[in-house]
């Protein structure tokens, strides 16, 4: 292939966490070649500079150094050169998250945005990668994970992989290092598992039974006739830490950040514990995102901008749609029980109704906001904005259940996600059939489906900013929603524990902390002249607080930076609800049916 445009990636320095990148340009611009690295990656709406990494590069041809001019903060302009151009350069690599890249003696991992500059103009050519081991003798154990087509390479091993073009270059996060890998397949595809970091008696089998069926619902979800995956291969990429939880989704992988408490055990309690769910409802996600979001996907993101924002109401969408099937899709598979599928429900709506930002923001415009603002929470966050994953799962159920009752089960969301596939998804990797959604084209997708007019519905919920009242939809399918409210005194506040400190995190909009003047950031030293342990925050605050009534007075000292102060405080009632989803118990045959049709469940 000799246009073809040649990386290759050494692990340098693992110790230093250095990525040395080698780029051969067979045929570069005679008037000077472009080269520029991504800003932000797919799926993660915030400007990262990613650029800001590469620590040392230079360029040349036939042996001769090439000028490189640094353009902006992202491109470097080549000096005019008749030979093939070649760059070297290192990728600082020290973030562990699934958003860019990551070195050390453990093991290394990169997402494309993070270490490929683009040949400007020749995006279009294959891309091939030789991926190759680091030097040091005692890693010679480590063997790479990624999705990317091999060339030269073998299944896992180091050597050459190819991408058609630069867009599926970054597509293909990799692994690599001492990773436990397990494979299962749905209708035929290979799908696999790789687990990196360490895992204390880990029960791989539960894991891969259990992402099994959730993968095979997806599959048939989409395509009931054929039953095929959109993709040749799947790999689940799962980083295991002390704490963390995030994903990013991949047209045919995802990376994925795990706790270690969240993997099953291998003699551990046979019943679900909360952090597997979540684990499982990631992994949900993250599958789900093939279709929604990598293969359907609004009409300014199918030829994307890497450089600049790239702006959108729609997020709610691709997000919260996304985050109302996960757990849908958990229940369906009978991964987990219609209990604890309400129960998450449960949890969702509390944590909406918790932050006083929904009152103020849209999810339509929080969507737009999301380069600012989503990406970038503060201790303001929760009194300022909308989350448009919670916001948009339940904006999602509310349209599920309406078109559920109106065309008595008839019709659903699910017919609506199949028409939005058939009408703008993509069946071709290089996305050229693909076509792109609006606002307009789902809300009028959505009226085709349910035989609706939504314009009230978009513009109190989806525009607006109008509570979502889900009980009487809800109750129409068996299912009580109940609220119950702890009373106690409270200073309407959140905290947490700062090495020996007690730290105010939140505090929230119009209560009793807001009124006294303390804010987020203020050390909590003592109230009415009692010392709050900070090992014992905040179960410790609570108990104390639990000795008065709302209306009594305090006298709160803090500490804000290296000035103590001393303020008074009001105390208000903790009227912060907390809501229960159940069964009914007058459930009947009617809603019972019509609660199984949803959840696809067997009738007992």
């Amino acid at each position: 292939m000799k246009d073809a445009i040649y990386y290759t990636v050494l692990p340098h320095d693992p110790e230093g966490h250095l990525f040395r990148i080698t780029l051969t340009v067979p045929r570069p611009d005679p008037d000077g070649q472009l080269l520029v690295l991504p800003a932000w990656i797919p799926g993660s709406y915030m400007i990262r500079e990613f650029a800001r990494h590469i620590v040392q590069i230079h360029a040349q041809s036939d042996g001769t150094p090439v000028a490189l001019d640094k353009r902006d903060k992202h491109s470097w302009q080549a000096a005019p050169c008749t030979g093939i151009l070649v760059l070297e350069y290192d990728v600082y690599a020290w973030d562990l998250s699934v958003r860019t890249a990551h070195l050390d003696q453990t093991h290394g991992f990169f997402n494309g945005t993070s270490v490929f500059l683009r040949v400007v103009g020749q995006e279009h050519l294959p891309h091939i990668v030789d991926i190759l081991p680091p030097a040091n003798p005692a890693l010679s154990n480590w063997r790479v994970a990624t999705t990317l087509p091999e060339l030269g390479a073998s299944r896992h091993q180091f050597g050459s992989y190819i991408a058609s073009n630069y867009d599926e270059l970054i597509d293909h996060p990799v692994e690599m290092g001492t990773f436990e890998l397990a494979e299962f397949t749905v209708s035929g595809i290979p799908h696999e598992v790789a687990i990196t970091g360490r895992v204390l008696n880990f029960d791989m089998d539960r894991l891969i039974s259990d992402l099994k069926r959730i993968c095979e619902i997806q599959v048939r979800f989409f395509d009931p006739i054929t039953e095929k995956p959109p993709m040749d291969r799947y790999l689940f990429m799962i980083m295991v830490v002390g704490s963390g939880y995030g994903g990013l989704e991949h047209r045919a992988s995802t990376a994925v950040m795990c706790s270690r408490a969240d993997l099953p055990a291998k003699s551990g309690n046979p019943l679900l514990n909360e952090g597997y769910v979540n684990l499982l409802g990631l992994c949900s996600h993250e599958y789900f995102h093939t279709w929604l979001a990598k293969r359907i996907r609004p009409a300014n993101f199918v030829a994307l901008n890497l450089q600049n924002e790239v702006y959108t109401e729609l997020l709610w969408v691709l997000e919260g749609f996304t985050s109302y099937y996960d757990d849908l899709m958990l229940v369906r598979s009978n991964t987990i029980s219609v209990n604890t599928y309400l129960q998450r429900i449960a949890r969702t709506i509390n944590l909406v109704k918790r932050a006083s930002g929904r009152k103020k923001q849209s999810i339509a415009e929080a969507s737009f906001d999301a380069w600012v603002k989503f990406y970038r929470p503060d201790e303001n966050t929760t009194n300022a904005q909308v989350n448009y994953y919670t916001k948009g799962s339940l904006v999602a159920l509310a349209l599920d259940l309406q078109i559920r009752l109106h065309s008595e089960g008839q019709s659903s969301l699910d017919d609506a996600m199949l028409l939005l596939w058939k009408r703008y998804g993509s069946t071709d990797d290089a996305g050229s059939d693909e076509k792109g959604f609006t606002q307009t084209d789902v809300k009028t997708l959505l009226e085709e489906v349910s035989g609706l007019d939504l314009g009230d519905f978009y513009s109190r919920f989806v525009h607006g900013t109008d509570e979502l009242d889900l009980a009487p939809a809800l109750e129409q399918f068996g299912i009580t929603t109940s609220s119950l409210s702890k009373g106690a005194a409270s200073l309407n506040m959140r905290v947490k524990r700062h090495v020996n400190d007690i730290v105010i995190a939140n505090v929230y909009d119009g209560g009793a902390a807001h009124r006294a003047g303390l804010s987020a950031g203020d050390v909590l030293v003592a109230i009415d002249g009692i010392r709050i342990p900070a090992d014992s925050a905040p179960s410790a605050l609570e108990q104390l607080l639990g000795r008065y009534a709302a209306g009594d007075v305090v006298k709160v000292h803090v500490f804000r930076r290296d000035e103590l102060m001393a303020l008074h405080a009001t105390l208000a009632t903790d009227d912060d609800p907390q809501y229960a989803l159940s069964i009914s118990t007058l459930d009947n045959r009617m809603t019972r049916h019509a609660r199984l049709l949803w959840l696809k469940q067997e009738e007992a």
